[in-house]
């Protein structure tokens, strides 16, 4: 099927819910050592006690940019589907993400667009923990087009 036709299958308002992710110290581990991020925010209890690192959290917390890991993946998996392709991605954090919280992220269509050469969809970004605080939001950008720069032919 082509992007085209896809891309018309795609409504205002449509929603992708994204697989359920639980923050462990192994997954935290992981994620440094891809990014090299090795902050003691996300490893060292005693620097996160308030009396030791006078820092406002209760804990140890999860990279923010985890986030956007959590967030790509569902855009990633639903797009390359219908022959879309993650173009964008802005989020704040809203609250930190803790050891043993579970987040959800969530892409909401807001509109569809079209220009000369591509045709583009906007989701409206949350990610929301267990107790359902959104911990982060944002806004993502997806394109649909039948041919890309560079692409194998």
């Amino acid at each position: 099927m082509s992007t085209q036709a896809e891309f018309d299958k795609i409504n205002a308002g449509e929603t992708i819910t994204g697989q359920a992710f639980t923050v462990s110290r192994e997954t935290i581990a992981d994620f440094a050592l891809g990014s090299l991020d090795f902050n003691p925010l996300h490893f060292d209890d005693n620097y996160m006690d308030e009396d030791f690192g006078k820092t406002q959290f209760k804990g140890v917390i999860m990279h923010g940019m985890q986030n956007f890991a959590v967030i790509t993946r569902t855009l990633t998996d639903w797009l390359l589907a219908r022959g879309g392709y993650h173009r964008r991605l802005e989020t704040r954090w809203l609250t930190p993400v803790y050891l043993g919280d579970t987040i959800t992220p969530v892409a909401t269509v807001q509109r569809k667009l079209e220009t000369d050469g591509s045709r583009w969809v906007v989701f409206d970004i949350t990610v929301t923990n267990q107790d359902g605080v959104m911990v982060a939001s944002g806004e993502a950008m997806a394109e649909f087009a039948d041919v890309f720069p560079g692409a194998p032919s």
